[in-house]
């Protein structure tokens, strides 16, 4: 007789045994692995699931009795069965590995019948303690099932009897509940009814073997549980159901933790938050806070360090947070109870409950911010966070939940643009504001759609000559209703939304043609140089110099006209890949400037290695040379550092002859603002390149309808 199939792992030093052992195995209905020693036999082990283990005493590497230790510090007698190999001499050997958990033995020469009756013993045996072990888990599986609530439904009677526990799950007594099904199903949350309800009735019609479904019950309390209802129905021989009995379990912990921290998560927060703008439109008196604080500059810890870095310093959050709100003067000073949640991502809510004043509310943020400066330690690296917080006290124009939120979230944005690391608290300026910026980015995606932009041309002017050697081309959005609108108001909202990349990428197809048409048009300007700028998600697009390129070739503009302006900070955010882009632009054949020098924080250590042709110095240094010496010096060490560097030099922001004459004098080579003219139509800067004249000497006349000047 065939036994049944069984995997057996054959471990023996002698390669004749081992296979002549495993083919007689294999014919006799058993999978088989063979193990040349004992280190392969323990990764086998690792590996694979076995049976039984025939192992060898004597074997080279490692022998028998270390290879059955190191097994049993893993696996029982029970759960993995070891029969010894051995010679009739040895019997010590037989003794020691008895002693050490082996469950059986055969000697050499090997008598097949008898080594099959052994194998067969210890299987049969292993699959009847599995067996029972599956048992006994069922069963402890069962009793924790008697501890949720039980049900009986007796479909003929249409009752159902209700367990105390089931009852009392709902915050209920042992009289409070009858046995309806109504008490039922009048507690499940109106959206999931009809769910519920399916899942009964497609188990009673004979579709599924067994009743399941998760859905929300209202407790005692006025807050929603999430409960699994399971259950099986009982069939007459007519095939009638005649009743249905089961278990209702208690889930709300799984469905609304979050999975990382372990806290309520946004489905909760909503719910308890709810039941507060409902407190508070039937008690004059109750006043809450919900405060919504987001980590700063979480995105660059998880770039640098990566997820599972971010996901351990989220926890230290959490709990961090939660230890500074249990602490007792929290509940006296600040209010009588607190909830925090994490909301997604880096954002975490703290609902503050029947406070005081607003001061309770930032007295709560302030010390919250306090906490988390203290120095976070994340695999022996020491991590500093700061949280920028937004408030939101109670209204009675509050009806949802999601809008407390909302507003929250609106008061925290404006506190991380205000500089970080502090707190807003919400008002309805605030909103307007929001909801007008929602409205730009909306107009603005149309608006790139349909090109409602224009790009104009501000001069840059050599100082010795007065002659114009290039411009710096800036756009406009000549928006349908609202006119012209100031790059201010929608150049960071492109750059938040990554709208610039269409839009910086129309602008620079649009400044190159215009330049190769003025190129043509005035051949004795061919030196004439068009700048552009590139913001950051620009700069670091993997395809950027491929689509410079292209767009050269469809201008017919030579590389050596086009200037990229980029801004220091741009470039220190990521030093080493801005230095391969800037090669590359190099080799492109274009120039490159950095604008704005001196505002942001350029390593001089970095900069001599950038291949760079141009520094730009910022208008806020010209514009106050006049004031004292300090702004004057400042330039005059710019100039002297880019000259070092074999850089020429932009000075921005010339309003004045002074200004033309001090930066002059200084060895600025080159310079741009209103004294020459502020931003041109393409039709006016035309108009101003066939006049042919310097503009050193004399103002210009004011061509561009637009009071500012702005950037892409």
């Amino acid at each position: 007789m065939i036994p049944d199939q069984g995997c057996l792992l054959v471990v023996d030093d002698h390669e004749t045994n081992r296979d002549l052992l495993c083919r007689r195995l294999a014919r006799s209905g058993y999978t088989t692995l063979a193990a040349d020693g004992g280190e392969q036999a323990l990764e086998q082990i690792g590996k694979h699931c076995f049976d039984v283990v025939l192992l060898d005493i004597m074997m080279p590497d490692i022998d028998g009795i270390t290879v059955l230790k190191t097994i049993r510090e893993s696996y029982t007698a029970a759960d993995l069965p070891v029969i010894i190999v051995t010679a009739n001499s040895h019997s010590e050997d037989i003794v020691e590995a008895l002693e050490c958990g082996a469950n059986d033995y055969v000697t050499k020469p090997l008598d097949f019948p008898v080594v099959l009756a052994r194998i067969r013993t210890q299987i049969l045996r292993k699959r009847a303690e599995d067996t029972l072990r599956e048992s006994e888990e069922r069963f402890a599986l069962a009793m924790r099932g008697a501890n949720d609530g039980l049900w009986d439904w007796n479909l003929a009677t249409d009752e159902i009897y209700f367990s105390p526990r089931w009852k009392a799950m709902l915050g209920y007594e042992e009289d409070d509940i009858s046995q309806t099904p109504n008490e039922w199903f009048d507690r499940v949350a109106p959206e999931d009814l009809d769910l519920l309800r399916a899942a009964i009735d497609t188990h009673l019609g004979g579709q599924t073997d067994f009743f399941h479904c998760e859905h929300r019950m209202t407790h005692r309390d006025g807050s929603y549980l999430w409960m699994l209802s399971r259950g099986l129905a009982v069939f007459n021989t007519n095939g009638e159901p005649t009743r249905m009995a089961g278990s209702l379990t208690d889930v709300t912990a799984r469905k609304v933790a979050d999975p990382v921290t372990g806290l309520p998560n946004r489905v909760l927060f909503l719910d308890r938050l709810g039941r507060a703008v409902e407190m508070n439109k039937r008690r004059h008196n109750y006043i809450f806070a919900v405060l919504l604080l987001g980590l700063d500059r979480f995105k660059v810890i998880n770039d640098s360090l990566g997820y599972t870095a971010g996901d351990k310093l989220l926890v230290a959050v959490a709990r961090r947070l939660e230890s500074s709100l249990r602490a007792e003067d929290m509940v006296v000073r600040y209010g009588k109870s607190q909830s925090i949640a994490r909301l997604g991502g880096d954002e975490f809510a703290i609902l503050l409950e029947e406070i005081h004043q607003v001061s309770d509310a930032t007295r709560v943020a302030n010390r919250l911010q306090g906490v988390l400066k203290i120095p976070f330690e994340l695999d022996g690296q020491e991590v500093y966070v700061t949280a920028s917080v937004g408030i939101t006290l109670s209204s009675s124009d509050y009806t949802e939940a999601e809008d407390v939120v909302r507003d929250a979230e609106i008061a925290m944005n404006r506190a991380k643009v205000h500089g970080k690391a502090r707190h807003e608290v919400f008002d309805n300026a605030m909103y307007i504001r929001a909801m007008d910026r929602l409205q730009v980015e909306t107009d603005l995606h149309q608006a790139i759609e349909r090109q409602d932009f224009v790009v104009y041309y501000q001069p840059i002017v050599a100082l010795d000559t007065g002659d114009i050697c290039g411009f710096e081309a800036l756009v406009r959005w000549q928006h349908h209703e609202r006119g012209f609108i100031s790059p201010d108001a929608f150049i960071p909202i492109a750059e938040e939304t990554g709208l610039i990349i269409p839009l910086g990428g129309w602008v620079l197809q649009e400044a190159c043609r215009q330049m190769s048409v003025w190129q043509a048009q005035f051949p004795h300007l061919a030196t004439l140089q068009i700048s552009v700028n590139l913001s950051g998600k620009e700069f670091f697009q993997s395809d950027l110099v491929a689509r410079i390129d292209t767009i050269l070739r469809q201008t017919k503009l030579q590389p050596s006209s086009l200037k990229l302006e980029i801004t220091e900070s741009v470039i220190m955010d990521n030093a080493e890949t801005a230095a391969t882009m800037l090669e590359q632009l190099r080799t492109l054949g274009t120039q490159v400037s950095i604008d704005d020098f001196g505002t942001g924080y350029c390593s001089l250590s970095y900069l001599h290695t950038f291949p760079l042709d141009v520094l730009k110095v910022d208008q806020l240094f010209v514009s106050r040379m006049g004031e004292n010496g300090t702004n004057a010096e400042i330039v005059r060490t710019i100039v002297a550092l880019a000259h070092n560097l074999g850089l020429k030099v932009v000075a921005e922001g010339v309003e004045t002859a002074e200004d033309v004459e001090r930066l002059s004098a200084l060895g600025c080579e080159y310079g741009q603002g209103y004294y020459f003219a502020k931003p041109l139509s393409a039709k006016a800067a035309t108009q101003l390149l066939s006049t042919k004249s310097g503009l050193v000497s004399k103002q210009t006349e004011v061509l561009s309808p637009l009071p500012s000047q702005g950037q892409t």
